[in-house]
Parts: structure tokens; C-alpha cells; sequence
């Protein structure tokens, strides 16, 4: 198995497609090995919801396990961000948005009542 001849497919929800670029890493998890890649094609048309995305796997030798039509999970680096707090994604609050948030006071006693402005938002966390 030539691995210059495999490729991760990968279905993004519509919504969050339209951040990814060709050259961006990504990871491909096979379950029994996740392995590197980067974003080398993305399907110009949506299907079902979702858009195609292409990963390009950068191992010489894949991991054992890994063959052709294997069903994988894999996550594409959309943004790097250091420094940074980062928590649960709130049902009601939407990127770059300002929302109400309790804070917890250091000793962990009381909690009072913030605006706070967030950022960017993943799947799961804001």
C-alpha cells in the first residue's frame, strides 16, 4: 500500500466550512492511530449539509490498520490561538457576541454576575 496514494475524506458541517483553507493541518484518527495531514482539496459544492474536504496524509508509513473506504474521524486546525480562556460553549451565546457569565471568586465562596465579549467558537467550546 503506496501511502502517497491515500487520502482522508472528510464531511465538515456546512457552517463551519467556510473557514477552511487548502494547506491547513488537520489529523485523521483510523482508531488505532491518528495520523497528520493537511487540507489538500475542498469539494466546491455542498451535499446533504456537509462539504467535502480533503486531507493529504503526511506519514511515510502508515500505521497498521490503515486501508482504502475505512470510515475515520479526523479535525482540521482552522485557527491556532495562545493565551487564551476558553470554556463549555454556552447554548445561547454566538462568537464575538458580549453575554452575562457568572465568575467564580477565588476561594471558590461566591459568584457574581459579568459581561464578558467572546471569541471564536469551535464545535464544542467558545
Amino acid at each position: 500500500m503506496n501511502p502517497n496514494e491515500l487520502k482522508a475524506e472528510l464531511r465538515i458541517p456546512e457552517t463551519q466550512a467556510k473557514d477552511i483553507i487548502i494547506g491547513q493541518p488537520a489529523i485523521v484518527d483510523i482508531r488505532t492511530a491518528t495520523i497528520p495531514g493537511v487540507v489538500s482539496r475542498i469539494d466546491p459544492s455542498a451535499s446533504q449539509g456537509t462539504v467535502t474536504v480533503d486531507i493529504k496524509l503526511l506519514m511515510d508509513d502508515l500505521p497498521l490498520g490503515a486501508r482504502p473506504q475505512l470510515s475515520v474521524d479526523g479535525r482540521v486546525e482552522i485557527e491556532r490561538l495562545s493565551d487564551v480562556l476558553f470554556v463549555g460553549k454556552p447554548a445561547y451565546g454566538q462568537s464575538n457576541s458580549q453575554v452575562s457569565l457568572f465568575r467564580v471568586t477565588d476561594d471558590g465562596a461566591y459568584a457574581y454576575r459579568v459581561l464578558v465579549k467572546l471569541g471564536p467558537a469551535s464545535a464544542h467550546f467558545i
